[in-house]
C-alpha cells in the first residue's frame, strides 16, 4: 500500500479504499458472504484497492473494434477519421498554428479560410452559374461554407440568422426527431422563429406552401427524412417546385440534409440519399449537414450556400458561441483534401461503403481459417452466412449493402454471454446478436484489426 501511496498520492488511494470498502459493505449487507468468503475478501483488499485505483486512473474513452456492420454507428463515435486527418491534428495541435493569423500579411486572419477554400473547390466549381438567380450581381463562385459544432447548431444558427421574429414554413411530414431527442420544432423555438406547419403527415403539396406565405414569412424549410421513411398514400412537392416558389416570392429556401454526402452515393448502389451538390445544383439557397456522417470527417455542423446568406450567419453573435476549435478545422481540412485529390479510399467511411461482398468474404475466410488452425478442437463454431451492412447515423435508412458474415456459436456460452466476452476484450469487440448467434461483419473492422480478432476468437475457442 505504501508503494501505491508514493506512486499515486494519498487522495487517489484513499478514494479507491473508500470505493472498495463501500462495495464490500454492500455485499455483506445483501447476505452474499459467509464467514469463509469474508475472510477471503478481506485478505484480498490490497489487490482490490490496486485494481480500483488502476481503473479510476485509466481512460474511460476507449478504442473499440466495430464488428456490427453499421458504418456510422452513433454509439461508437460515427465516422472514424482518416490517417491524414489524425496526422494533421497532431501536427497543428502540439505547437502553435496560424488558426486566425494571415502569415502573408502578418495581420489577424479568419479561421474559416482553411476549409472554405476547399469547400469552394468541391461545391462552387461544380454548381452552374444559373443554380442561383438572385441577386444578379453575385459571381458564379458565390457559395460559401461555415463550420459550427454539429448539425443541430447549424440549423439553429441558420434559422436564427434568416428568420428570427418571422415565420418558417415546413411540412408536417418533416417535423422529425433524431437521436438525443433533437426535434425540429424545438430548435426552431430556440431560434426565435415561428413554426408554420403545412400539409399533413403523409401528404403535402406545393399549394400548401403557397397558401401559407404571408408578410411574416422569412424562410421555406425542407427537412430530409434521414432516419425514417413514409410509404403508401404519400405526396410531397418536387424540389424544383419549391425552388420555383421560393424564387417567385423572393424567399430563401433552406434544406436540412442531416447527413449530407460529398461523394456520389449512386456509385455504391445508394440511389435515394441526396448529396450536398444535388441540393445546391437544384437551386436550394442554404444546406446544413453533418461532418461526421457520410462526409467521413470530424463532428461538425456545416452550412453551405449563398454567400450573402452565409455572411449573415457569420456576423451573427451566435456563430462565435457555436464555432469549432483548431482540432476540428485540422481534421476537416485533411478530410476535404482527400476529396479534392479524389483519394476516396483514404476516407474510412467511403472505403467501407465501396467494399464488395467478395472482398469481405475473402477476409472472413482468412480469419476463420486462422482461428481453426490455432484451435483445431474448438468449443466455438464459426459459419458463413449472407447478410446486410447498413449505413447508420440517420442516413439512408432503407439502404443496405450486401455482405458476408461470420456467425459464432459456443458450446458453453449463450449468444449474449459470448457477446459480453467479446466486449470484455481489450480492445472491446462489439458485434451483433441475432437469432441466438453472434454476427461479425468485417465491413466495419479495419484490416489491421483482423489479427486482434483472430487472437480473441482463438482464445474463446
Amino acid at each position: 500500500m505504501q508503494v501505491l501511496l508514493e506512486r499515486e498520492g494519498h487522495s487517489a488511494v484513499a478514494e479507491s479504499i473508500r470505493v472498495v470498502l463501500a462495495r464490500l459493505r454492500q455485499e455483506i449487507a445483501s447476505g452474499e458472504f459467509d464467514e469463509k468468503s469474508l475472510d477471503l475478501a478481506l485478505g484480498g483488499l490490497s489487490a482490490a484497492v490496486e485494481r480500483q485505483l488502476r481503473q479510476s486512473l485509466s481512460h474511460s474513452l476507449l478504442s473499440v473494434i466495430n464488428a456490427t456492420g453499421v458504418i456510422l454507428h452513433t454509439n461508437l463515435g460515427r465516422a472514424p477519421l482518416a490517417a491524414a486527418a489524425l496526422d494533421h491534428v497532431r501536427a497543428t495541435a502540439n505547437a502553435y498554428s496560424n488558426l486566425e493569423f494571415d502569415v502573408g500579411t502578418g495581420e489577424r486572419g479568419k479561421r474559416d479560410v482553411h476549409v472554405d477554400r476547399l469547400f469552394s473547390k468541391l461545391l462552387s466549381d461544380h454548381v452552374g452559374t444559373d443554380a442561383f438567380v438572385r441577386p444578379a450581381e453575385r459571381s458564379a463562385a458565390a457559395i460559401s461554407t461555415i463550420v459550427v459544432n454539429n448539425n443541430a447548431a447549424a440549423v439553429l444558427l441558420a434559422l436564427n440568422s434568416l428568420a428570427e421574429g418571422g415565420e418558417v414554413i415546413v411540412s408536417r411530414g418533416e417535423l422529425v426527431e433524431i437521436g438525443g431527442s433533437f426535434r425540429i420544432p424545438d430548435v426552431m423555438s430556440k431560434s426565435n422563429a415561428t413554426l408554420r406547419e403545412v400539409g399533413t403527415t403523409n401528404r403535402t403539396r406545393i399549394a400548401d406552401y403557397e397558401r401559407a406565405i404571408s408578410e411574416r414569412t422569412r424562410l421555406l424549410l425542407r427537412v430530409h427524412r434521414s432516419n425514417f421513411e413514409i410509404t403508401g398514400f404519400t405526396e410531397q412537392p418536387e424540389l424544383d417546385e419549391l425552388v420555383a416558389l421560393a424564387r417567385s416570392r423572393n424567399l430563401p429556401l433552406m434544406e436540412d440534409l442531416g447527413s449530407g454526402a460529398l461523394f456520389d452515393l449512386r456509385s455504391v448502389g445508394i440511389n435515394d440519399e441526396p448529396g450536398v451538390l444535388d441540393s445546391l445544383r437544384a437551386g436550394i439557397d442554404i444546406v446544413t449537414y453533418s461532418g461526421d456522417k457520410l462526409l467521413g470527417g470530424p463532428q461538425a455542423g456545416l452550412i453551405s450556400g449563398r454567400a450573402d446568406l452565409v455572411g449573415r450567419m457569420r456576423s451573427n453573435s451566435l456563430f462565435r458561441a457555436l464555432r469549432v476549435d483548431k482540432l476540428t478545422y485540422a481534421a476537416l481540412e485533411a478530410t476535404l483534401l482527400a476529396y479534392v485529390r479524389r483519394d476516396h479510399d483514404a476516407v474510412p467511411v467511403l472505403r467501407m461503403l465501396r467494399l464488395s461482398k467478395y472482398e469481405i468474404e475473402c477476409r472472413a475466410e482468412k480469419v476463420v481459417s486462422e482461428v481453426k488452425s490455432a484451435q483445431p478442437k474448438s468449443a466455438l463454431k464459426l459459419e458463413f452466412i449472407d447478410g446486410e451492412s447498413v449505413i447508420g447515423g440517420g442516413a439512408a435508412p432503407s439502404a443496405v449493402l450486401p455482405t458476408r458474415l461470420i456467425a459464432l456459436t459456443h458450446i458453453d456460452l449463450s449468444a449474449d454471454e459470448l457477446s459480453a466476452r467479446l466486449r470484455a476484450n481489450i480492445p472491446p469487440i462489439v458485434a451483433r446478436v441475432e437469432e441466438g448467434r453472434v454476427l461479425v461483419d468485417l465491413r466495419t473492422v479495419f484490416p489491421e484489426q483482423d489479427t486482434v480478432l483472430v487472437k480473441t476468437l482463438s482464445s474463446l475457442a
